[in-house]
C-alpha cells in the first residue's frame, strides 16, 4: 500500500478533475493552489465544459489525458462522483482524492453512495484519501492539494486533521508560530484511508519526526491502536480529541458500565498505545515541540527558577493541581543558590532569583538546581525587568541546555520586548512559551509520555501461580442463562461464574420464605448480610433491597419483611426470587473491580475505589485488555487508593499481586466471553489477610452471537495466538515446543544470545553485537500480533526450559508483504530446527495471506542460503557480501 499512497501524498503527475474558472468554486481553489506552490509535476485539468482552465489547456475527460496520472482529485458535484471515480480506474488512475462531499453525512443515501464508492475503488485497486475534506499540503514537493486559503511551510510535524474548517485555522496559527510541516492533510470523512494507514505511511516516513492528531470519531480502532503502539517509541503521537461523549454509559446497568465511560475509555487506550493527548490545539503543538526539542524526564519532580515570584507561585500552583510534584532541593543545591543569590531569594522551590538578579545569576541558578539529583526538569519563567536582558538571559540558557540531558523549558512573559529572546531559544532547541502554565502542562504531558513508553519496554512478571478456568463450565452456565431467555446473571449465578475463574466469591444461600431462614441461624453465624435475589434488580441498594450486620434472628426476620416492603415499592414490576443470605464480610477496604463492553475498543477492564462511595468518588481507573500483571499493576497505581493499598503509615499493604492476579482473570474472561456485556464485582472487599467478593452483577450482551464470530475480533489488541503453539521431534527425537514469542521471555532471549557464537550472530545480524540492551529484548519480545509474529522453540534440559531459536515475520502493513528472519542457537544447530522452523513460518505467512516474504542473507551464510533455494525463494545479489531472498507467495 505504501506505493499507493505515495502516488497520492507524492504524485509525479495530477489530474484535478472539476478545475474551473469561477470564482468561489473549489475546483477553482484547488487547481489555483496546485499551480501557485511551485510544484515541480504535471497537472491537467479535467473539466467537459472548458478547453482551458486558468490558462493550462483542459481536458474534457481522464480518458483524454495524455498519460496515466498517479493522483485525480475529485472536485465535481456529488451526482457525478462515481461516474468520474469509474472513469479513472478504468484509465489506471494511482489515487484519488475526494474532495466532493455529500456521501455518509448526508444520512442513508449518503452512506450507500459511500459504499458504492468504495466498491468501485477498491474494484480497480485504487485508495483514496476523504470524502468531503479539504485535501492535503506536501511542502516538501511544494503540493498545495487542497482548497485551503494558504499554504503550510515546510518541518518535521504530520498532521491529520478530521475537520477541514480547524485545518484553514491551524495554517493561519502555525505561519504565525513558523511551525512547519511534512504533511498537512485533511482527512474528511476517512471512508477509504483512515488513521492507522496515515500512522503507518508517516512513521516511516523518515522526514517526519512526530505525528499530531484532532479526532473526532474512530472506525476501526482495533488498527488504530496497532498502528500506534507500533511506532509510538519512536516517534510521538498526540492527538486533540473532541467530543468527550458519555454515550458509552447510557443504560449502564451496573458501576462498571455507568463509570466506564466512552472518553474515558479513548484515555486508557491512548496510554495502552504511548499516544499523548491534550486538550487544546496550542497544546497539540506545544507538547509536540517540547518531545522534540527536549530529553524526556524520568520522573515528574519539576523545579522552577524565576526573577517574578508570582509566575512562580501560579506555576506551582498549577503543577500541583494538574497531579504533578515540585521538586524538594538538597541542602547542597540551597548552598550553591546561597553563594550566588542575594540573601533575599526565596529559599526554596519556586527558586525566586528576585527581579534585581543578572542574566548571570539567573543561569548560575539554573544551573544549580539542574545538578540536583531529585530534579527532572527546570521551567524558567522570565519576566521583563530593566536591569535584566531578557536576550543575555536566553542566550544563557541556550548554552546550559546544550550541557544537560535534563529537561529545560522556558517561560519568556511580555509582549515584543521578548520576541527577540523567545527566538533565540527555541533557535537553541528551548522550548518556550507566554504563560508558565504552559510550559507545566508540557512537562506533564512529557513525563507521561515517557511514562507510557517505559510500560511498552517494561518486562511483564509471571503469573504468580497456576491458572486453570473452568471454561467448559462457564460456556454452560452463560447458555443456561441464555435457554432462559435472560441477559442479568442473578447474584448467585455471578459470584458461581467468578468462582470458575478462581475468584474468591462468598456463597450466599437463597431463601423464598422466614420458615428457611431457621436452619440458617445454626450453620451462618452472624452477623449476616440480606439481599435481595432477583436478577431484574442490579442496584440492590438502590431499590431498598440490603440489609447490612443483622446481627440475631430478631433482627433477620425483620430485615426479610423490610427487604421486600422496600422493593415492592421502588421496584413493583420486578421478579423476585427470594432473599439472599451470608456472613458479613468486613474488611479495610472496599474495591470496584469490574469489566464492560465498550461500542468502540470491545471489552475493557475496570479498577477503583468500590462500596457505596463509588460513584462519588470516581477514583477508578481503566485497562485495556489482554492485561498481564505489569499492565494491571499500572492500572492500579493510577488510582488514588493505591497510596493506602501499598501501606500507609502503620497500617500494612495489602498483597497486591493477587489484586493483579485478579484483574489479569477478569481481562481473560471477558477475551474468552464476548457474550459478557458487564461484570461488575463491588465491593471486593481486602486486607493484608486476603480479598473476597461479596456482590456480584454480570450482564450479557442480547444482541451478541457467535455464529460466524471470529476469535479475539472484539478486542482491539491481538491477545496472545496459543493457537500457533505446536510440538515437533528433532533429529535425535527429543520433542521440542513450537510457540509464540511472549514478552515474558525476555531473561530466556537473553540466555538464547548467549548461546550465540560470533558466526551466527553475525550472520543474523550482519554484525558483531558487543551488549544486548534491554530496548532489544523488549522489541524481540513485546511485538504486535496483529502485525508481527514470533515463533519460539522451547526444549526442557535437565528440568530448565530453554529457547532454542526465534524464527519471525514482520510485517509491512503497508505492502501486504513481510521481512523473514531466523536464529537457531548453537547447541541445537544441526537437528533439523532451522527448516523446521522455517515450514512452520511460511504456513503462518500463507494463513496472513501474503503477497510475499523477503529477507537479505549473507553470502557466506551458506546453510541459509540452501534453505531458500530449496523453498523456491528468488535470489539476487545485492553487493558483494549479501542477497536479496523473496518468495511470492500468490
Amino acid at each position: 500500500m505504501k506505493v499507493k499512497l505515495d502516488k497520492i501524498f507524492s504524485p509525479a503527475s495530477i489530474a484535478v478533475i472539476g478545475a474551473s474558472n469561477r470564482n468561489s468554486s473549489v475546483g477553482k481553489a484547488v487547481f489555483q493552489n496546485i499551480l501557485s506552490s511551485g510544484f515541480e509535476g504535471v497537472v491537467y485539468p479535467v473539466n467537459p465544459k472548458h478547453n482551458s482552465i486558468q490558462g493550462v489547456k483542459c481536458y474534457s475527460s481522464i480518458k483524454n489525458v495524455p498519460e496515466r496520472v498517479d493522483l485525480a482529485i475529485i472536485t465535481v458535484p456529488t451526482k457525478a462522483v462515481l461516474k468520474v471515480v469509474e472513469e479513472c480506474g478504468k484509465d489506471g488512475v494511482g489515487g484519488l482524492l475526494v474532495i466532493s462531499s455529500g456521501f455518509d453525512e448526508m444520512g442513508e443515501e449518503g452512506k450507500k453512495l459511500t459504499r458504492k464508492l468504495l466498491e468501485i475503488s477498491h474494484r480497480y485497486g485504487m485508495r483514496f484519501l476523504g470524502p468531503n475534506c479539504l485535501g492535503f499540503i506536501n511542502p516538501s514537493l511544494k503540493i498545495n492539494a487542497s482548497f485551503a486559503h494558504r499554504s503550510a511551510d515546510p518541518g518535521k510535524l504530520a498532521f491529520i486533521s478530521q475537520s477541514g474548517a480547524l485545518c484553514t485555522v491551524i495554517l493561519d496559527w502555525a505561519a504565525e508560530k513558523k511551525v512547519g510541516f511534512s504533511h498537512f492533510v485533511s482527512g474528511g470523512s476517512m471512508t477509504d484511508i483512515g488513521f492507522h494507514d496515515l500512522i503507518d505511511y508517516f512513521g516511516s516516513d523518515r522526514n517526519t519526526s512526530a505525528i499530531l492528531i484532532y479526532m473526532e470519531s474512530l472506525t476501526d480502532a482495533r488498527k488504530f491502536l496497532s498502528a500506534a503502539r507500533a511506532f509510538a517509541r519512536t516517534k510521538p503521537i498526540i492527538v486533540l480529541k473532541a467530543g468527550k461523549s458519555q454515550e458509552g454509559a447510557k443504560g449502564a446497568l451496573s458501576h462498571t458500565g455507568s463509570l466506564a465511560g466512552n472518553d474515558r475509555v479513548f484515555e486508557s487506550a491512548f496510554r495502552r498505545a504511548g499516544i499523548v493527548r491534550v486538550d487544546t490545539v496550542e497544546q497539540l503543538f506545544d507538547v509536540a515541540q517540547a518531545i522534540a526539542m527536549q530529553s524526556i524526564p524520568g520522573q515528574d519532580r519539576l523545579a522552577i527558577v524565576t526573577n517574578a515570584g508570582g509566575p512562580g507561585v501560579l506555576a506551582t500552583d498549577f503543577m500541583i493541581a494538574n497531579g504533578g510534584r515540585m521538586a524538594k532541593l538538597e541542602k547542597t543545591t540551597i548552598d550553591k543558590l546561597d553563594l550566588v543569590l542575594s540573601k533575599n531569594w526565596s529559599h526554596g522551590n519556586p527558586v525566586d532569583v528576585l527581579g534585581d538578579s543578572s542574566a548571570e545569576q539567573f543561569g548560575q541558578a539554573v544551573e544549580a538546581v539542574l545538578s540536583d539529583k531529585g530534579v527532572d526538569g527546570v521551567l524558567s519563567i522570565f519576566v521583563p525587568q530593566a536591569i535584566t536582558s531578557s536576550i543575555d538571559t536566553a542566550e544563557i540558557l541556550v548554552k546550559i541546555s546544550g550541557n544537560t540531558h535534563k529537561t529545560v523549558l522556558a517561560a519568556w512573559m511580555g509582549g515584543g520586548e521578548v520576541l527577540k529572546a523567545r527566538d533565540i531559544l527555541e533557535e537553541g532547541k528551548v522550548p518556550v512559551y507566554k504563560f508558565p502554565e504552559s510550559g507545566v502542562y508540557s512537562f506533564l504531558k512529557m513525563h507521561s509520555y515517557g511514562e507510557s513508553i517505559k510500560t511498552l519496554y517494561e518486562t511483564p512478571p509471571n503469573i504468580p501461580m497456576k491458572f486453570n478456568p473452568s471454561i467448559e463450565e462457564t460456556k454452560s452456565l452463560i447458555q443456561k442463562v441464555k435457554d432462559e431467555n435472560r441477559f442479568v446473571f442473578t447474584e448467585s449465578e455471578s459470584k458461581q461464574l467468578m468462582r470458575f475463574y478462581d475468584i474468591p466469591c462468598t456463597e450466599p444461600e437463597t431463601v423464598k420464605t422466614k420458615k428457611a431462614l431457621d436452619p440458617l441461624f445454626e450453620s451462618i453465624p452472624f452477623p449476616w448480610v440480606m439481599k435481595v435475589a432477583s436478577s431484574e434488580i442490579t442496584h440492590k441498594t438502590d431499590a431498598g433491597g440490603v440489609v447490612l450486620n443483622v446481627k440475631n434472628k430478631k433482627e433477620a426476620l425483620k430485615a426479610y419483611d423490610s427487604i421486600l416492603e422496600n422493593v415492592k415499592e421502588s421496584r413493583p414490576e420486578a421478579r423476585i426470587e427470594g432473599i439472599l443470605v451470608e456472613p458479613m464480610i468486613q474488611k479495610r477496604y472496599e474495591l470496584l473491580i469490574g469489566a464492560k463492553k465498550d461500542p468502540m475498543f470491545g471489552p475493557v477492564v475496570l479498577f477503583g475505589m468500590g462500596g457505596v462511595a463509588t460513584e462519588i468518588y470516581k477514583d477508578n481507573r481503566i485497562g485495556i485488555p489482554p492485561l498481564n500483571m505489569a499492565l494491571a499493576l499500572r492500572v492500579i497505581e493510577r488510582t488514588k487508593i493505591y497510596e493506602l493499598l501499598k501501606g500507609f503509615r502503620n497500617i500494612p499493604s495489602v498483597d497486591l499481586k493477587a489484586i493483579q492476579f485478579l484483574l489479569y482473570k477478569i481481562s481473560y474472561l471477558v477475551m474468552e466471553f464476548p457474550e459478557i456485556q458487564e461484570i461488575d464485582l463491588n465491593p471486593f472487599v481486602v486486607d493484608e489477610t486476603g480479598g473476597m467478593v461479596v456482590d456480584a452483577n454480570v450482564v450479557l450482551d442480547k444482541n451478541f452471537t457467535r455464529e460466524k464470530f471470529k476469535p479475539y475480533s472484539h478486542l482491539v489488541i491481538s491477545p496472545y495466538p496459543y493457537h500457533l503453539s505446536s510440538s515437533v521431534k528433532l533429529k535425535d527425537g527429543r520433542e521440542m515446543k513450537l510457540r509464540p514469542i511472549r514478552p515474558e521471555d525476555e531473561p530466556a532471549v537473553l540466555e538464547l544470545f548467549k548461546s550465540l557464537s560470533r558466526q551466527s550472530i553475525y550472520f543474523r545480524f550482519f554484525s558483531y553485537v558487543p551488549k544486548v540492551t534491554h530496548e532489544m529484548l523488549t522489541r524481540f519480545t513485546q511485538i504486535d500480533y496483529d502485525r508481527e509474529m514470533a515463533i519460539v522453540g522451547e526444549i526442557t534440559e535437565d528440568g530448565v526450559k530453554k529457547l532454542t531459536g526465534v524464527v519471525r515475520l514482520v510485517q509491512d502493513t503497508l505492502e501486504d508483504q513481510a521481512e523473514f528472519a531466523i536464529v537457531v542457537g548453537d547447541p541445537w544447530q544441526g537437528l533439523g530446527l532451522g527448516n523446521i522452523m522455517m515450514n512452520y513460518i511460511l504456513d503462518i505467512a500463507n494463513d496472513w495471506g501474503l503477497d510475499k516474504i523477503y529477507a537479505n542473507v549473507l553470502k557466506s551464510n551458506k546453510a541459509m542460503v540452501h534453505m531458500f533455494k530449496k523453498r523456491g525463494f528468488d535470489l539476487e545479489s545485492q553487493d558483494y557480501e549479501t542477497l536479496y531472498a523473496e518468495k511470492k507467495l500468490k
